[in-house]
């Protein structure tokens, strides 16, 4: 199990991780098991008049607790294995020998019994942490692995809903003018609209849109997508709310229809400038997305319960399915019209608002 270790990326690991130190070059352990075993030799010498009868091996368990600790249990082993013989032949009566009575027989029983307690309590726990350590290495894989798969399946969804919009656009260029043709310059233009977006639209990680970088980027495609470079455009975004991923298409959808309509009927003529303008999320406030444009306006008359337009049929049909609102009129100042899309706060974010 320690010995997988060495696979893992240093820079992943703790310290503790790391544990038991340099196990490609075994001897350095062993060479430090000796070492310590004479600094613990040296110790007991120097404390030795100040110890009472009794302790022959006080100051030996830590050169093999430590030396377990840091370099592993076989290192740890051989300095318990020579503190033990020095113990015995040093500090056990009689001294200088290793004549085995009662005494010596219990002594090293003791020392052994803890030792080998010891090691195998670091043993265990250097194991603990190596399994831990691989766990935590298949778990970043894992994630790794899954959000490259994701954003593949997000990028060939994508170029799908993208090659099903050229093929539209290809059809169209077949189909004289009229309705037909202009029913397909549509379709193809939302098919786009949503390929383009789908390689950004979802998260591996579940994490939600914010709805103000959402709207001012689909704001944008539609500008860039339509060609017109006589059309400015400012974003005001006053609410930095999160937008559920379900909701993410049809408000593009609506947003899009809102900006085209401002382009093409608004604009029809010239040059002008669309302003957008969200609010909203606040004290369990719905977000209100006001698109407005200083164009020609709305013919005198119209309901857009009644408009014969597809696609702001459409954005009224996907505002309800959001629980929204979609709404399109004349400004109040007689300059260009003003289209407002309202999207009610997901359930969660109204009961947090209300605790």
């Amino acid at each position: 199990m320690l010995k997988t270790l060495d696979n893992l990326s240093a820079g992943s690991l703790s310290f503790l991780q790391k544990l038991p130190l340099a196990r490609d070059k075994p001897w350095v352990g062993y060479l430090v098991a000796a070492l310590a075993s004479l600094a613990g030799y040296y110790a007991r010498r120097w404390v030795g008049g100040a110890l009472p009868d009794g302790f022959p091996y006080i100051t030996f368990f830590p050169p093999v607790i430590l030396t377990a600790f840091f370099f592993g249990a076989r290192p740890g082993a051989l300095a318990g294995l020579l503190c033990g013989l020095m113990s015995w032949y040093f500090f056990i009566p009689p001294f200088d020998s290793f004549a085995l009575d009662y005494r010596a027989v219990v002594a090293l029983l003791f020392f052994a019994g803890i030792v080998v307690v010891d090691i195998a309590l670091i043993h265990w726990m250097q194991a603990a942490n190596a399994r831990l350590a691989l766990e935590q290495q298949r778990s970043t894989e894992l994630a790794e692995t899954r959000e490259m798969l994701f954003q593949e399946l997000q990028h060939r969804v994508g170029n799908n809903l993208q090659m099903m919009s050229s093929i539209l656009n290809l059809q169209e260029r077949r189909v004289a003018e009229g309705p037909g043709k202009a029913a397909l310059s549509d379709a193809s233009r939302r098919l786009g609209l949503v390929g383009r977006l789908q390689r950004t639209l979802y998260s591996a990680d579940g994490a939600q849109l914010s709805l103000a970088k959402y709207t001012d980027r689909i704001v944008r495609d539609t500008l860039e997508t339509s060609g017109r470079t006589d059309i400015s455009y400012t974003f005001d975004a006053q609410a930095s709310g999160a937008l559920p991923t379900e909701s993410a298409v049809p408000t593009a959808l609506i947003v899009a229809e809102a900006v085209s309509n401002s382009i093409e009927h608004g604009y029809a003529d010239g040059g002008g400038s669309i302003e957008v303008t969200l609010v909203g999320g606040e004290n369990g406030d719905d977000y209100i997305i006001c698109i407005q444009d200083e164009g020609r306006g709305l013919r005198e008359g119209f309901d857009l319960r009644d408009a014969d337009s597809l696609g702001l049929r459409i954005a009224v049909n996907l505002a309800r399915s959001l629980d929204g609102e979609f709404t399109l009129e004349n400004r109040e100042d007689g300059k260009g019209a003003i289209a407002r899309l309202l999207i009610p706060l997901p359930v969660e974010e109204e009961n947090d608002a209300a605790t």
